[in-house]
């Protein structure tokens, strides 16, 4: 690989670590780069995996020492997105992406109409809505459906699970990205095992975008905890429809 294209996938990283710290979604940066690189999709998609799991983990630190995780959902998601993704990630190679794709723009689509017409969503918290019910319901969708989700695909895991908090549970959107980047280190961790097994690795060029997904995740995190939930609910629109737009040109071009 030459050094234009190394330095090409590593200012990615660093972009997909801010995306991913904020409202999740780096893959969409990440990926792409690496496959224009001239790595094979399923390399490209370890190699993410191995580069988001410590940028994600820096995210998460960096929120736990500035705003309150909703840890009674936050663990027991994460310790079954562990599982639930690397079942996905096994059952990838089973599924066509021709099929998942048209199905995933029109949730991300309904997501965006969502989040457009109910300005007030994700603004303050909502301790109406935490119900026991609730609580495990919160728990099965994220931990479980998202994260396998993630194992086989990935577009927008960090985008649906922000969405679900701040719907389920009542969270505003900070505290809702803060509390996903749990669920999403155990996404990555899962998915990760399998591909390493698998020899679908690229280690160097993986731990080194890991450095800079780190300082950009550093930075992302940062500007959330201090610009708040109007920055967040921006970006998260932005990221919604880049992701929508990156799908369809897969889809059709």
């Amino acid at each position: 690989m030459s050094l234009e294209l190394v330095v090409t996938v590593l200012v990615a990283a660093v972009v997909a670590g801010w995306v991913d710290a904020v409202v999740g979604g780096g893959g969409l940066v990440q990926l792409p780069a690496l496959m224009v690189a001239g790595i094979s999709p399923v390399e490209a998609m370890g190699t993410n995996k191995l580069s988001s799991v410590f940028g994600t983990t820096s995210a998460a630190v960096t929120y736990a020492r500035s705003t309150k995780l909703d840890r009674e959902v936050a663990l027991p998601a994460g310790a079954l997105a562990v599982l639930s993704a690397g079942l996905g990630a096994s059952a990838a190679a089973a599924i066509s992406a021709e099929v998942l794709r048209p199905v995933v723009m029109a949730v991300l689509l309904g997501v965006a109409a969502f989040v457009a017409l109910r300005p007030a969503l994700g603004r303050t918290p909502d301790p109406r809505l935490r119900t026991r019910a609730r609580l495990l319901t919160a728990i099965a969708v994220t931990g479980v459906g998202i994260a396998f989700y993630d194992g086989i695909m990935g577009p927008g895991t960090g985008t649906f699970l922000i969405i679900a908090f701040t719907t389920i549970l009542g969270l505003d959107f900070v505290n809702a990205s803060a509390t996903s980047k749990i669920i999403n280190v155990g996404t990555n961790v899962g998915a990760l095992v399998v591909f390493g097994a698998d020899g679908h690795l690229l280690w160097g060029l993986g731990l080194g975008m890991a450095v800079c997904n780190i300082a950009g995740a550093q930075l992302g995190a940062r500007m959330a905890l201090k610009r708040g939930t109007a920055f967040v609910r921006v970006v998260l629109l932005c990221v919604v429809a880049a992701m929508v737009t990156r799908l369809a040109w897969q889809q059709f071009a």
